[in-house]
């Protein structure tokens, strides 16, 4: 929770008003993770937020526009603003997630007083996600519940009268992903606006907690105060949330001392006892007793049959949590991903290599020479192209973890690592942003908001970018397929598709490696057993999935024709002027001057890119870069790659394309290939390729990665920290590998 403090103002509950045409009145999606809120604010708002089946997708609030139904009786349409709430099992407050929850169902914090708040529950968890439910009704918040995922629940449905009689709040059901009900639940929430209900209920709380409550009402901040109940509400809030090691920001002061003085007070009361008081059991026993009690009767029998679903997903996971049949799993799935994203992808690649090819031969027929045409063919074909050109395989690697994400599996992976992660430091909901980390490390590092303690959230930003995402795919194409031949092993496996393999698990090595580092010297800290839910196994949502596929390509794309390509063609003018003199003269040796005469003395003649202020910057940097295999081409690639990793492809290709005015039809790996030293020996050799890579899989080439961690540490200690370990890290293993490689001959 991050209420101001009094002394700031903070907003005061208002009376609801009225809803009238003129106005747009604000309603909050609410509920557990896995419910599928995301999935009915896409449906109500027209929206394509993303949607996830594992806790942590929405990691921050959105908003859209819901307007009434066709079949409503208002001729001029009703319009309302719904917000999309992050997923949270209770308003405790311990996590980023329950704390904007908190915020936004209470209107603190800066934030506006809901009109309606919508309570979205699993029909075949009804029991479970009620724990939220009534903390919501003891707020006294207007509220009207949403009974999603209603298909599931055909052995035994719930009573729905029976559910709204028990709360004394409205209940509609719904199919979200069928879009069943979306229409009638349109027509609830304007009804619900139009005569708003609190909720009205009462827990028997033990007395002791009743009195330790009634104590903090008489600190609390008087703008939070309205009525009794909810002022008890918000003391038992308070004293489970509340303590010497929380994270909540803007605490009023004297609500914090008060709760902290009573702490102490009943630890010393209750010191010697065996089992101290814990206000969490008190004010969660009274909770689920209330809901034990009276859960069963909105069924038609005593208790909830399982269903066939439960039985099915239960049989299943029995294997896949098989703490060794799953890993074998795991890793098998794993396998079949990163060999489809080599070998399935091929095709796709040769034809948009053939396709630029095509393009840049195209404007150089075209257009006259001079400095137009070579910005055109060199600098946006030439630079950009070679980046559009692995567009396959990272449209099929977000098609590979989107099914994966919406079928159910990726909950269950997470439990799996969670012994693994636990043994490193790391928390087991760790596993979420790392593997979102797959993708892209941005929207990874702000996934780490659903964990509750800011050690774990840092130490996750600190080692999620060693994970290779989605940019760094291009480079590990490009090296493997230029360096390393297509053969196979043992007659069977692809030699290629297991080197892609290797470098993801690499990287993953590498991050569990740092974490434990990391978690034992810079971010030490207690750790926390998981809690993570299991939802069941769903059929992905194909349309969906190739959806969410599709705007992360077109992002990239957007990205190579925003960034990268600006990045690019800054690159290209550095590379291209001062332009090379149109005629050197040597002057002429004596004939006696034998050592002048031999190769050895004579000046090596420049190549044009060489005279340009990138050549001769890459000049500079090559004898830093030496000792890794690289070379002053390389260096500028990346200097270049800081931007966006993608653009080290983009500033090879700019490279050889100013650098080769012979061949031009050629593609970039054949350009490479055929690069040879003054010897005749290849410039770029397999083991060169190794520590390219191992470089590229460990630093952290990613100005906007950088960016987003001084946004979620509100410090730059951070990211500076971030930035030298990963650049050290990664000059210290590419440096190791490859003067070894030398020393026993590859």
């Amino acid at each position: 929770m991050s209420a101001a403090p009094a002394s700031d103002g903070p907003i005061q509950a208002q009376p609801i008003a009225p809803l009238v045409a003129n106005a747009a009145p604000l309603v909050l999606l609410v509920g557990n993770p896995n419910v599928g809120k995301t999935t009915l604010f896409n449906a109500l708002t027209g929206q394509r937020a993303r949607v996830g089946n594992y806790p942590g997708v929405t990691v921050d609030r959105r908003s859209g526009t819901l307007e009434t139904s066709s079949t409503h009786e208002q001729r001029t349409p009703l319009l309302a603003t719904v917000v999309d709430v992050p997923g949270a099992y209770s308003l405790c407050g311990r996590s980023t997630d329950e704390q904007i929850a908190i915020n936004a169902v209470l209107g603190f914090g800066g934030n506006p007083q809901p009109n309606l708040v919508c309570v979205v529950m699993e029909a075949g968890q009804l029991s479970r996600n009620a724990y939220l439910l009534l903390q919501l009704c003891e707020l006294q918040v207007p509220l009207l519940m949403i009974v999603n995922m209603i298909d599931e629940v055909d052995d035994q449905r719930p009573n729905l009268e029976t559910l709204s009689t028990l709360f004394g709040v409205p209940v509609v059901a719904t199919n979200a992903r069928a879009g069943e009900g979306i229409d009638p639940l349109r027509d609830a929430i304007f009804a619900a606006l139009k005569h708003p209900q609190i909720p009205k209920l009462h827990i028997d709380y033990p007395a002791l907690t009743q009195a330790d409550a009634d104590r903090i009402v008489a600190d609390l901040p008087a703008a939070w105060r309205t009525s009794i109940e909810r002022d008890r509400a918000l003391a038992r809030w308070a004293l489970s949330s509340i303590d010497t090691d929380d994270e909540l920001e803007a605490i009023p002061i004297d609500l914090r001392r008060a709760v902290l003085t009573l702490q102490q007070e009943t630890k010393n009361q209750d010191g010697a006892a065996e089992h101290p008081r814990d206000w969490d059991r008190e004010i969660i026993t009274a909770r689920y007793g209330w809901i034990d009690r009276h859960f069963p009767s909105i069924y038609k029998s005593q208790a909830p049959s399982v269903s066939r679903v439960e039985r099915l997903t239960d049989r299943i996971d029995r294997v896949l949590l098989h703490p060794v049949y799953g890993f074998a799993i795991f890793v098998a799935v794993m396998t079949l991903l990163f060999q489809a994203l080599f070998t399935w992808a091929q095709p796709a690649i040769s034809v948009t290599e053939d396709s630029v090819a095509f393009l840049q031969s195209l404007a150089t027929d075209l257009l006259p020479a001079g400095v137009l045409r070579d910005a055109l063919v060199e600098g946006v074909l030439g630079g950009v192209g070679n980046v559009v050109v692995f567009l396959p395989q990272i449209l099929l690697l977000f098609v590979f973890i989107g099914l994966l994400e919406d079928s159910g599996y990726m909950a269950r992976v997470a439990y799996l690592m969670d012994r693994v992660l636990r043994s490193v430091g790391l928390h087991g909901r760790a596993f979420v942003p790392m593997l979102s980390g797959f993708a892209c490390a941005i929207p990874a590092i702000m996934a780490t908001r659903t964990m509750e303690r800011r050690r774990d959230r840092l130490l996750t930003m600190l080692v999620v970018p060693l994970m290779s995402c989605s940019a760094r795919l291009p480079v590990y194409s490009l090296i493997i397929v230029t360096l390393f031949p297509a053969s196979r092993l043992l007659g069977f496996i692809p030699l290629q598709g297991l080197l892609m393999i290797a470098m993801y698990l690499f990287s993953t090595t590498m991050s569990l490696v740092a974490a434990s580092v990391l978690g034992r010297t810079a971010v030490k800290g207690r750790r926390v057993p998981l809690i993570l839910e299991l939802p069941r196994y769903r059929r992905p949502k194909v349309r969906g999935v190739l959806r969410m596929a599709a705007e992360r390509a077109l992002s990239f794309l957007r990205e190579a024709g925003t960034m990268i390509l600006a990045c690019t063609m800054i690159l290209w003018v550095l590379l291209s002027f001062p332009k090379a003199p149109q005629a050197t003269s040597v002057p002429s040796a004596p004939v006696a001057s034998a050592s002048i005469q031999t190769p050895q003395a004579a000046p090596a003649a420049k190549t044009p890119i060489e005279y340009s202020l990138g050549g001769r910057f890459g000049k500079a940097i090559e004898p830093a870069l030496k000792p890794l295999g690289f070379d002053w081409k390389i260096g500028i690639g990346l200097v270049g790659a800081f931007a966006a990793r993608e653009v080290f492809v983009s500033t090879l290709g700019l490279v050889y394309g100013l650098d080769d005015s012979k061949n031009d039809d050629r593609s970039l790996r054949e350009k490479i290939q055929a690069d040879v030293r003054a010897d005749g020996s290849p410039r770029y050799t397999p083991l060169m390729g190794l520590s390219l890579m191992l470089f590229f899989a460990l630093a952290c080439q990613c100005m906007s990665t950088l960016a987003v961690v001084r946004r979620e540490t509100r410090s730059w200690r951070w990211p500076l920290f971030m930035f030298a370990y990963m650049g050290t890290l990664a000059y210290a293993v590419s440096f190791t590998v490859f003067q070894v490689g030398q020393l026993v001959g590859f």
